[in-house]
């Protein structure tokens, strides 16, 4: 007869996430997934495979809780320009509170540790910022179609810009002390946007 599991998988797979958000992959090792999950290494491996294996699934399940939302707050009907103003200065405020900024996004974080020598993780990447970028350039295009947007922007050329600008902004807001740094380039992107 097999043994049933003793431990939650989904608790210990979100457990794994907020260890590897907060210290990297490579700072993380087997014996802190063994300590932090409460889990045997034998378990570990039987349920979620090896430590790249168990990041990536880690990875995956944060881009789940964090795409949705973004995807909701950007398709609500009506005009289009007011969701993407709150998103980048929703980002722009996280990067430069000090008790949210210490671990940062895991996507950028995957994407500055691991994506330039792991192709799995810059595969995760490349799609979380496929997905991120498509979302914000149907917003932008809704805004073009509802008169929203200055005559000549291009919403594509416009979404790639948002990408970065947050991307940035998490990166910057993450290493620097001066939380004015992030909130300037936010409000001088969003004046791209009005025209200004």
């Amino acid at each position: 007869m097999a043994r049933t599991k003793e431990f939650d998988p989904e608790a210990a797979l979100q457990a794994a996430l907020e260890l590897f958000w907060q210290r990297g992959y490579e700072a993380t090792s087997m014996s802190d997934l063994v300590e932090h999950l409460g889990i045997g290494r034998a378990s570990i491996y039987a349920t979620f495979g090896n430590k790249h294996e168990l990041y990536l699934k880690a990875l995956e399940r944060y881009d789940r809780a964090g795409l949705p939302p973004i995807v909701r707050e950007l398709s609500r009907p009506g005009p289009a320009l007011p969701g993407v103003r709150a998103l980048v200065r929703r980002y722009a405020a996280e990067a430069a509170d000090a008790r949210l900024r210490v671990n940062g996004c895991m996507v950028t974080n995957t994407a500055s540790e691991l994506a330039p020598r792991d192709p799995a993780a810059a595969r995760h990447v490349e799609r979380n910022w496929d997905q991120l970028e498509a979302v914000l350039h149907s917003a932008l295009v809704r805004a073009e179609a509802q008169g929203e947007l200055p005559a000549g922007r291009d919403p594509l050329t416009l979404a790639r810009m948002l990408l970065v600008l947050l991307q940035g902004l998490r990166v910057v807001g993450k290493a620097s002390a001066d939380p004015s740094r992030v909130r300037d380039a936010a409000e001088q992107a969003l004046a791209l946007l009005a025209g200004d």
